[in-house]
């Protein structure tokens, strides 16, 4: 059951040793892919160090877009599923095969990595927020989704063959959960824990609330 983890990169030198290091109990580096979206501070070339794959943009193009890249790159070498982690640490690596347990149990064809269970930790607008937005897309999505902001899940790849991405921000991790869920794929959760330290978060509250809103709003148009 051969599958990759694929982590999205922005100037995340520092962190991303750390994040491949505490993966590769689990997935070996031939099956770690990091997309280094147009970073300027040599995170390509700490991912080269860590010996898994990489691909880059030349300029940023937005986390949606990074994603949107290893998805292609992992279709077009047959994997059956993408664990998408974040570079900046804050997702635990050790939660890893929890995931592949949760996914083989289940039979769920999307598996969302849940902080609402033990919110210790988590900053009050961050618990709001994430309340909210999940509430949100849980009602245009038909399937009750815990966390819906958390990019710590498990794809699998027929998921990524059938549902058409648009959007190239943040907002692309509530697209693929409204359109895969709309498309009849399940969606499940697990429990993660979240490590919050002093990472640089690169969310633009206003640009990235707006392109949350705007993404609802066309979830009305879609089929």
């Amino acid at each position: 059951m051969p599958l990759t983890v694929l982590i999205p990169a922005y100037n995340a030198a520092a962190s991303l040793p750390g994040v491949i290091g505490g993966v590769q109990p689990y997935v070996p580096p031939q099956d770690v892919l990091v997309v280094d979206d147009g970073s300027s501070d040599g995170t390509r070339a700490a991912a080269e160090r860590a010996g898994v794959h990489v691909v880059s943009h030349p300029v940023n193009r937005g986390k949606g877009a990074a994603l949107k890249t290893g998805f292609s790159w992992a279709l077009d070498r047959g994997y059956e599923a993408v664990i998408t982690m974040d570079a900046d640490g804050q997702h635990d690596p050790e939660s890893v095969p929890d995931f592949i347990r949760k996914w083989k149990e289940s039979g769920a064809d999307l598996v969302v990595g849940s902080r609402m269970a033990d919110r210790r930790g988590m900053p009050l607008e961050r618990v709001c927020s994430n309340t909210l937005t999940s509430w949100v897309i849980s009602r245009r999505a038909g399937q009750r989704i815990e966390d819906s902001q958390s990019g710590y899940r498990l794809i699998a790849a027929e998921v990524l063959r059938r549902v058409s991405l648009e959007t190239d921000g943040y907002e692309m991790e509530s697209e693929l959960l409204i359109k895969a869920a709309r498309s009849g794929f399940q969606v499940t959760s697990v429990p993660i824990r979240t490590v919050y330290a002093d990472e640089t978060s690169f969310i633009h509250p206003l640009r990235d609330t707006g392109r949350f809103i705007a993404l609802v709003w066309r979830s009305f148009s879609w089929a």
